[in-house]
């Protein structure tokens, strides 16, 4: 039988500040790898998502 490997992430939105002028939002994401107990800290959801992505492709 094969062993399972498992990643498990939290991922946390916090709003950091929000333009007067356009009303856009910035965001500060903080990711956890469960396994290794590691946070990484991110302003956009497409670097939180590669970093995820190279966290199991190292599994």
């Amino acid at each position: 039988m094969e062993s399972m490997q498992i990643a498990s992430f939290v991922v946390r939105f916090q709003l950091a500040a929000v333009e007067k002028e356009t009303g856009k939002k910035q965001w500060r994401i903080k990711v956890t790898h469960v396994q290794e107990e590691r946070e990484t800290l991110f302003e956009t959801i497409e670097d939180a998502t590669a970093f995820m992505k190279s966290m199991i492709e190292d599994c």
